[in-house]
């Protein structure tokens, strides 16, 4: 039944934010994951980051918690500092590798993977996914200036979403924001124990 396809996923956690950031409005995830839900039969949905080793406390670490516990594996790997020419420190980290492995190992059990974002790196993987009869959705937004989708993967895709498009479905409304730092802990807290302080080895 073509209702029923199946489908997954694949969020670049870091383009997705630069991208709604620049649109101006945060995403609800549960609200994105009921979205594709009512599309087919959502199989996984991967949302892909990279943390900064050394950082105590990351401000994402709550959301990956939620993400975690609300139906999303969350695939994260450590972004390693640098100091760049200008002696400047910087991070380097990108998940474009884990995202084509997981993509590809899936592609078998799936009839259409949805892409979250604008990097042009992905364009062969698309092509691959396609070669192996996947239908590839990628969604970013030629809404900004510049565009934040590649051109070359935007045409690569069987279908372009648009994030403005999609913001009334799924983005948070504006009122919660002020609500959403009071769910912090009660989520935070489901981790069980507090992790031992290293620095207090």
């Amino acid at each position: 039944m073509q209702g029923m396809e199946k489908i997954a996923l694949f969020i670049d956690g870091a383009n997705l934010y630069s991208a709604t950031k620049a649109l101006g409005f945060d995403i609800d995830y549960k609200r994105l994951l009921k979205e594709f839900q009512g599309r087919g039969y959502l199989l996984r949905a991967f949302y892909y980051t990279t943390l900064v080793e050394d950082q105590e406390y990351s401000s994402i670490r709550p959301l990956l918690d939620w993400l975690d516990y609300n139906g999303y594996s969350v695939v994260t790997k450590l972004a390693r500092e640098f100091t760049d020419s200008q002696g400047r420190r910087r991070v380097r980290g990108n998940m474009d590798i884990e995202i084509a492995v997981d993509a590809m190992e899936l592609a078998g059990s799936l009839d259409h993977i949805v892409l979250f974002s604008g990097d042009g790196d992905f364009r062969s993987l698309v092509e691959a996914l396609q070669r192996k009869g996947v239908r590839v959705s990628v969604v970013s937004t030629i809404s900004t200036q510049p565009p934040l989708i590649a051109d070359d993967l935007r045409r690569q895709a069987d279908t372009f979403i648009d994030l403005v498009d999609l913001q009334v479905k799924i983005g948070r409304d504006p009122s919660e924001r002020a609500n959403r730092m009071q769910d912090t802990p009660r989520f935070l807290e489901r981790r069980g124990a507090p992790l031992p302080d290293p620095s207090e080895g």
